[in-house]
């Protein structure tokens, strides 16, 4: 069962059922639904049951409805109107119809339209020749005429689908994928004609198709119930709604199991109480996709952030469309209450997208949204307890093996985990591993024993723990998922045998030196990777970050937060450069461009992103545990800052270039944030203008001498 998207908290009303049972009329018989109650009435564990005995058309009907289609399109394509290609769309060509009554498209491609314009200008006088045409077969006579449309009402054994004829524009050349050509011609022909938005959007009845097909069955009969609990809102209303209102709550459907979800198999009660709940905070809705169209065209870029500072909104994923507030619907929502599974759904709300927030609401942003709560602190908390405690004085008590100590790292350790997710990182510093060379050849025995305590262990204290396969014939870390009676959720957890370089880590730093020198002589010797080592460094790292402003860490949440939505967009993770070295970059920026504890979040976000388009220039290190006093650490970081850029170095282990050259693809994340550069984050309101925030003046590259104070180029504003 997947994690659904929305907030809020309430325990699951007395038998589970979806709302309150006095809310919505009783069904008509004529209906047939017979047997069943209202739908706020049906049990939480009955929905599926409902949906597919009184929601879902039999297949019977549908086949033959389809027939009665295919029919009406070969007669119509067999007529002299020049017809090029047919399309369906609406409900039933979403396969998202529901039984007794349900709306349709057939949209007829016409040779005679060679642009948005024509279909504008020319549709009133090519509906009343297709009506003629459409008189002339005996069972579709009863077909009725609008404005700008031809209805035909095709009804089989009770299911009845209205199915709307609309003569449409084909773009040319639109195959697989859509250029921005194609929308810069749409935006340029709707103001030429004044058209309304969404005119032209039959257009894309293609692609509105291909898009609703990939998506789980269950999704499409969780939109069903969607649709059914509209009806009965208009019912009790006696109010009808915007023709297209009914596709922005499929979109919406759409979103919720995307965010919060993406099982096939959920649970049904969750997803339409996480629909409802994303109605309730309609004034925050901001949704869109970029399957189809994206920023990178400037037309394109400025047409969708004109929409995307409209307040509550919906895009469809192949035209602009805005579908007006949701506060009628927010009414028949107020008294939805939330059951306690959901609970864990309801923590990870995130309505709102960071692309289209503003600049002034970043740190709101970031405080709801990305901000760990103290509950996700505690489970982490008690969970590093109960390893620990197992590495210390379980694991190895039956051998010589001693645990010198068991170091918390990662970003709970720094102080930067984002709220999204429960993960522990643990170095266990062992006595047996006397050098570099030993953790090298001796981690993986350690790796296995640690699991093979572990599994006797949990036997033991009743833990549930799933091993994550490793992708290593000899794997440096154990990583696995625990679970207890004493945690609330799972939390996941990487555990990494090391040896203790520096010792306790006395505070003249004496240890430091001769371990960077040893750590440097066997890199030099043995052609070892660097930062092969840099867990022997966990806790440097950790007290580099760790020390710094709250307002840092949040800032280095919002990158991270930013990485993460290239990362999916990207597909290729394995290719980026690590997060690690975007929380350096952004250490690096606020050191150099403002070193307050009290700055502008957007100016920082800003800043950070410059630098990562100017990635090939990038020279960025510290001598907080290092320096170019002795030799041969001297020699050696003078050779690491002349490597192939970017340079970046782990302030923790000389080693460690995180920048890496051209090891990770830097071009895709520089690309990603030059887009980025057109976001809402970046754009501040001064009276009736806005203008663009302004990054902080950052140098690219640092010296020996100077470790930064030496400009040799800067972030432009």
């Amino acid at each position: 069962m997947g994690n659904w998207l929305v907030g809020g908290s309430s325990a699951r009303p007395s038998g589970g059922s979806l709302g309150e049972s006095s809310a919505g009329p009783s069904w008509r018989s004529s209906d047939g639904f017979g047997g069943w109650p209202d739908l706020p009435a049906v049990p939480a564990h009955k929905l599926k049951d409902f949906i597919h005995a009184k929601l879902k058309p039999s297949e019977e009907c549908l086949k033959l409805i389809d027939q009665d289609v295919d029919a009406i399109s070969d007669f119509l394509r067999s007529s002299e109107l020049p017809v090029r290609g047919v399309a369906k769309g609406g409900s039933y060509g979403r396969e998202t119809v529901l039984r007794g009554y349900s709306d349709g498209t057939l949209v007829l491609f016409m040779g005679r339209y060679r642009s948005f314009r024509d279909q504008k200008q020319n549709q009133r006088e090519l509906l009343s020749v297709i009506e003629q045409r459409l008189k002339q077969h005996k069972k579709y006579s009863k077909s009725v005429s609008l404005e700008q449309t031809l209805e035909v009402l095709l009804s089989v054994h009770g299911q009845e689908i209205s199915l709307q004829v609309l003569p449409a524009f084909d773009p040319p050349c639109f195959g697989e994928d859509s250029t921005s050509w194609i929308y810069r011609d749409l935006k340029s022909s709707m103001d030429q004609v004044r058209a309304a938005p969404g005119e032209f959007a039959v257009c894309f009845t293609r692609l509105q198709q291909r898009f609703f097909q990939p998506y789980p069955r269950r999704v499409k009969e969780l939109i069903l119930l969607v649709k059914h609990w509209y009806q009965e809102c208009q019912e009790k209303w006696m109010t009808s709604s915007p023709p297209r209102f009914p596709y922005a709550l499929e979109l919406l459907t759409v979103y919720a199991w995307e965010q919060g979800c993406q099982d096939e198999d959920f649970d049904i009660a969750e997803g339409v109480r996480t629909v409802l709940r994303l109605i309730k905070q309609s004034s925050e809705l901001c949704v869109y996709w970029i399957v189809n169209y994206s920023f990178e065209d400037v037309t394109v870029r400025n047409t969708l952030l004109c929409q995307l500072r409209s307040q509550s909104l919906t895009l469809t994923p192949a035209s602009w469309k805005v579908f007006g507030d949701l506060l009628m619907l927010t009414q028949s929502t107020s008294h939805v209450c939330i059951p306690q599974p959901l609970q864990k759904a309801l923590d990870r709300s995130q309505p709102t997208s960071l692309f289209v927030t503003p600049s002034h609401l970043l740190d709101t942003f970031i405080k709801d949204l990305l901000q760990p709560n103290e509950k996700f602190l505690e489970q982490i908390r008690k969970a590093v307890n109960i390893i620990c405690e197992f590495l210390k004085n379980n694991c190895f008590k039956d051998s010589s093996t001693k645990v010198l100590k068991a170091v918390k790292g990662g970003s709970t350790a720094k102080g930067t985990a984002l709220k999204n997710g429960s993960d522990a990182d643990i170095v266990v510093f062992l006595s047996p591993l006397k050098s570099y060379d030993s953790q090298n050849k001796e981690r993986t025995l350690f790796v296995q024993e640690i699991q093979r305590q572990l599994e006797v262990f949990r036997k033991t204290q009743e833990l549930e723990v799933k091993f994550e396969p490793s992708k290593w014939t000899a794997p440096r870390v154990l990583s696995f998922t625990l679970k207890s009676r004493s945690l609330n959720e799972s939390v996941d957890f990487d555990v990494l045998p090391a040896y203790d370089a520096l010792g306790q880590l006395h505070p003249d730093f004496t240890s430091r030196p001769e371990a960077y020198k040893d750590l440097i002589a066997l890199c030099k010797s043995s052609g070892i990777k660097g930062g092969e080592f840099s867990t022997c460094f966990t806790e440097l790292q950790r007290d580099f970050i760790k020390p710094r402003p709250t307002k840092l860490k949040s800032l280095i949440r919002l990158v991270k937060h930013w990485y993460k939505q290239c990362e999916k967009k990207i597909k290729s993770k394995a290719s980026l450069p690590p997060k690690y070295a975007l929380e350096l970059l952004t250490v690096y920026a606020w050191e150099q461009g403002s070193g307050m504890e009290d700055f502008d979040t957007a100016e920082g976000f800003r800043t950070i992103l410059d630098l990562v388009i100017k990635y090939q220039q990038l020279c960025i290190f510290w001598t907080v545990n290092y320096n170019f006093k002795d030799e041969p650490i001297r020699t050696f970081l003078l050779t690491q800052i002349q490597k192939k850029r970017p340079v970046i170095l782990d302030p923790a282990d000389p080693t460690g270039d995180v920048g890496g050259g051209d090891r990770w693809h830097w071009h895709l994340l520089a690309k990603e944030a030059n887009e980025w550069l057109s976001s809402l984050c970046f754009e501040l309101q001064s009276g009736d203008s806005w203008k663009r925030v302004q990054p902080w003046k950052v140098p690219v590259v640092q010296t020996p001498g100077s470790c930064g104070a030496h400009i040799y180029s800067t972030v432009g504003i």
